[in-house]
């Protein structure tokens, strides 16, 4: 297919298409394709286009393909965004390097970015675990003398949710973060463009919201609301006991919202409303309108990954 041509849905189509904001860039996965589009220093658009990999037995049968999509889909993002700071960053005058800076590049040479990345990441899931697992849960049992026992699940998980929304705030304060959300937008309203039927120009995009109810935002808070419930009904006579429990219990969280993610993706009822009203709200946070650069990135990354028989990219059960 042509990159300039496009074929169009009819207006509800839900598409199974779904990206990630990058650097200065968007990233979309379709069902056969994946694709990257980097605004460089130069102004120009660098774009890559890779096939999928077959899909396994396991990214398929319900709460089992929760957990393995997710780590999947952790995997494949990491890699273009640590790809897309490569190109963004590509001709940006640098400093004279420290000493420290010549060490590191003797020692790792071309694997530098890479080390780094893999090291940011480990500290990331360390520092993730401390603040939404071991933290809230040691705060309550400092607490236990002056809380209801029925209180304590209750109060660990608005610890989580107050923590969650918290740093959400703060980032987007920090300028290459708002960028990052505004392509986070650009992504929502192409997608939206897409599922409503209209032709993929920037003048369409920008008419459609920026909020999407199938959105890693949303399965975030999803993943903190269903912990807060079956953490009820683990101990609390030991904090270690607990903090293990829990986290042996999340790839279970995951499944069941990665479920009702696929159900607020796919149909549009009370329920799904219900789902979907918390995330959503919280992408307030997580996404910004996007300029008409950010929107060609989104554009010429979903024109990338679509089929050509639109019918294998609905989204299905």
């Amino acid at each position: 297919m042509n990159q300039s041509e496009h074929p169009t849905c009819p207006a509800g189509f839900k598409t199974s298409i779904g990206g990630q904001a990058i650097i200065e860039g968007v990233m979309m996965k379709g069902p056969k394709k994946t694709a990257m589009s980097v605004r460089k220093q130069d102004g120009t658009l660098y774009q890559e286009v890779w096939d999928n990999p077959a899909k396994k037995w396991y990214h398929k049968v319900p709460f089992v393909r929760g957990v393995t999509n997710f780590i999947s889909s952790m995997v494949d993002g990491y890699k273009c965004l640590m790809k897309s700071a490569e190109i963004a960053t590509d001709g940006l005058q640098d400093e004279e390097p420290s000493k420290f800076d010549k060490w590191l590049e003797e020692k790792f040479g071309d694997k530098l970015v890479k080390t780094v990345g893999y090291i940011s990441m480990v500290l990331g899931l360390v520092l993730a675990m401390l603040l939404f697992v071991y933290l809230p849960a040691q705060a309550v049992s400092l607490c236990k003398g002056f809380l209801p026992s029925w209180s304590y699940s209750l109060v660990e998980g608005l610890i989580k949710l107050g923590i969650f929304i918290g740093y959400m705030a703060l980032v987007s304060l920090l300028p290459d973060m708002k960028r990052m959300f505004s392509y986070h937008g650009a992504e929502h309203k192409t997608i939206a463009c897409f599922e409503a039927g209209e032709a993929l120009t920037v003048e369409n995009v920008h008419k459609h919201t920026r909020f999407h109810p199938r959105c890693g935002t949303s399965f975030i808070f999803l993943v903190l609301f269903i912990s807060i419930i079956l953490s009820s009904v683990v101990t609390w006579n030991s904090l270690v006991i607990r903090v293990a429990l829990k986290l042996l219990m999340l790839p279970l969280v995951m499944a069941i919202a990665y479920e009702l993610i696929r159900l607020a993706g796919r149909h549009d009822n009370l329920f799904t409303r219900i789902v979907s009203w918390p995330g959503l709200k919280i992408q307030r946070l997580t996404t910004r309108e996007p300029d008409d650069g950010m929107i060609e990135a989104a554009i010429a990354s979903i024109k990338a990954v679509l089929p050509e028989d639109l019918k294998d990219a609905v989204w299905g059960e």
